[in-house]
């Protein structure tokens, strides 16, 4: 599901979701569901690393420069709308990568469109952000750019801030999800 944990999206007819809903609140009654925000499952999915369709990844972004080259079967023989600019890619360092950032002060809140400095260089801005209640860190996510290429090393090495409200705050880069990266955790 969309928050990272073992779960169903059920699509159901308008008219009937009021009952829908009323029947699954009487059946996990005893299991003690609740209902949930948008808020809660906005952090869930940030922890998680999920990205979110218009503002982590648009049309202008390859599934490469989004962390998503394993959803791209290249291997197959399937032919896809981009697939020659991402087998020109495949191999090559992309110049845009996706990356998640923390901050430590709880003060901060991070929304999405604050600058991302590497080493004090504007190199990209965050596309999302919120607070992480399972890893007790406000998270954000963004691109981070380099004409010379982005490598793992390169990315690892930098140290970086974010400028949130026009105040620098030190940022911790994350190539992998903050909760449960190897999806080994199962609810």
């Amino acid at each position: 599901t969309y928050v990272g944990e073992l779960g169903w999206e059920l699509h159901v007819p308008i008219a009937a979701t009021g009952k829908v809903f009323d029947a699954l609140m009487a059946a996990g009654k005893a299991h003690g569901i609740r209902p949930v925000g948008y808020r809660a499952l906005e952090s869930l999915r940030l922890e998680k690393g999920y990205r979110a369709w218009g503002s982590d990844i648009t049309p202008n972004d390859t599934p490469l420069e989004a962390g998503l080259g394993w959803a791209v079967k290249l291997r197959k023989n399937t032919d896809f709308v981009g697939r020659k600019a991402l087998e020109k890619a495949t191999g090559k360092e992309p110049t845009k990568r996706f990356a998640g950032f923390t901050v430590d002060n709880p003060e901060t809140v991070l929304v999405g469109r604050e600058t991302i400095l590497r080493n004090g260089e504007p190199v990209g801005y965050l596309t999302s952000g919120g607070y992480g209640y399972t890893v007790e860190k406000n998270i954000g996510y963004g691109y981070v750019r380099n004409a010379d290429g982005l490598g793992d090393e390169f990315l690892a090495s930098g140290d970086y801030e974010l400028v949130v409200a026009m105040e620098r705050t030190p940022a911790k880069i994350h190539l992998e999800a903050m909760y449960d990266p190897a999806g080994k955790i199962k609810a």
